[in-house]
């Protein structure tokens, strides 16, 4: 399989990492982000893909048009939604590789639509944050056209892995996943929130690290995990919507997975309340924040 040129729909953190790390290797890229059609945003959208030296694309069906594969890395709110536009315009031969973060069923509507146009469809799930290892952050694949694609994708320095021929098995994987990290997310948020009210902070973080010596609970793990709910916190409710279909879906009371659904919205609607903005926060410290929220 060649990938001489490859689309992208969604142009924020992770579409954009690996926008500008395969221009590097040689592969032309085009990508579409949606902000774009917001005057406010077009600017920042338009000098991003000049850096990175990527083609900027008026709508999803020329970011699509010639490219042998497209990669929809939106939100998890829009992935439907972004698939089914693709749909429209996609057609055989071309692959379409969707590494949002949404439910199995989720996963299976959007391959019905696009395998309707006779493309290839490859369920993705990117299964650790991009930024830090970027290209070589491990992603599962499933779907009929993985092998072939994993494969292309590995030669131009991805770190890929088919777990299945079935669409949805990989999203599932990443799904049980996000019901663990998501929420220790949330749990130290609302932990150490509270702790730092009653001046407990240091006493709770000395507890953990003596129960959990391996985690960093004595270093810099707590404003990391905090931090994402800061920065992600409603994209990250988004997907947690969708974990719990999963998880409902699979005939297991979705408690857990609601629940985070709240908290990681919560910390983003309160900083929202106060007009903070996680930019204006770095770097980042958790009891920065904490303190801020406690004043408001």
């Amino acid at each position: 399989m060649t990938l001489g040129t490859i689309g992208i729909i969604g142009f924020g953190e992770a579409g954009g990492i690996l926008a500008q790390d395969l221009a590097a290797r040689g592969i032309s890229v085009q990508v579409y982000d949606r902000l774009q059609d917001d005057p406010a945003g077009r600017t920042a959208i338009t000098a991003k893909a000049n850096a990175l030296c990527v083609r900027l694309c008026h709508d999803v069906a020329e970011a699509i048009a010639g490219a042998a594969l497209v990669i929809s890395a939106v939100t998890a709110g829009s992935a439907l939604e972004v698939a089914k536009t693709a749909a429209a315009t996609i057609r055989a031969g071309q692959l379409f590789m969707d590494i949002n973060s949404i439910a199995p069923a989720t996963k299976q509507a959007a391959s019905v639509a696009i395998q309707h146009s006779g493309a290839g469809y490859v369920d993705a799930a990117v299964m650790a944050p991009v930024p830090p290892r970027r290209l070589q952050t491990p992603i599962l694949l499933g779907g009929r056209e993985a092998g072939a694609l994993s494969a292309a994708l590995n030669a131009l320095g991805f770190a890929t892995r088919v777990v299945s021929q079935e669409v949805g098995v990989a999203s599932a994987i990443k799904m049980c996943r996000s019901v663990m990290i998501k929420g220790l997310e949330a749990l130290t948020t609302e932990s150490l929130r509270t702790a730092r009210h009653y001046g407990a902070e240091a006493e709770v973080l000395a507890s953990l690290h003596q129960s959990f010596p391996s985690m960093g609970w004595d270093g810099d793990l707590p404003h990391y995990l905090i931090s994402r709910v800061a920065e992600h916190g409603r994209r990250r409710a988004e997907e947690m919507e969708e974990v719990a279909q999963t998880v409902c879906a699979a005939g297991v009371a979705p408690d857990m997975s609601e629940a985070i659904v709240r908290a990681q919205r919560g910390l983003v609607d309160a900083m929202a309340s106060l007009d903070l903005r996680y930019a204006e926060l770095e770097p980042f410290s958790w009891t920065d924040l904490a303190d801020r929220l406690r004043v408001g």
